[in-house]
């Protein structure tokens, strides 16, 4: 399946580091739910309660850490058996087919992937949230990247 045309790449790969660093720091899942815009971006993960000042900023900090590592963004496919015995499968669209696109940040992200995204890590730019917020077990995160502020 060719990538999405309309996502952003440097707000896609951004979304890849946010949803890993929250996975590692809160193991909560990936987001169940993105909207992967240029100017602003969202993603929405089952959560029990709204992040605090100190933890929004930590998140923030970690991501840019493992985006000024410069990672390399690589891609492989892998039957959808295969893929199925390591990855959630659930957001992939349906028709994606018998071959998933697995995409990988360095050894710090992998998932299966529709997208378009960066060759590096370092071409996203700063990492800033903007808002959180939280209603009925949902953890809203709004990002946006300084590599689109141009």
């Amino acid at each position: 399946m060719e990538p999405r045309k309309d996502y952003n790449p440097q707000m896609h790969s951004a979304e890849h580091i946010l949803n890993q660093t929250m996975v590692r720091m809160f193991n909560c899942g990936r987001s169940f739910s993105a909207h992967i815009e240029k100017k602003k971006s969202k993603c929405d993960y089952h959560f029990d309660r709204n992040l605090t000042e100190d933890e929004i900023r930590t998140v923030e900090n970690k991501v840019n850490e493992v985006i000024k590592l410069n990672l390399p963004v690589t891609e492989e496919f892998l039957s959808r058996e295969e893929a199925e015995k390591k990855f959630n499968l659930e957001r992939l669209p349906e028709g994606a087919g018998d071959k998933v696109r697995i995409v990988r940040i360095g050894d710090y992200d992998a998932c299966p992937c529709i997208g378009p995204h960066v060759s590096s890590s370092g071409e996203i730019g700063g990492f800033k949230i903007i808002s959180t917020d939280f209603n009925d077990g949902i953890l809203r995160v709004r990002f946006k990247n300084s590599a689109n502020e141009k």
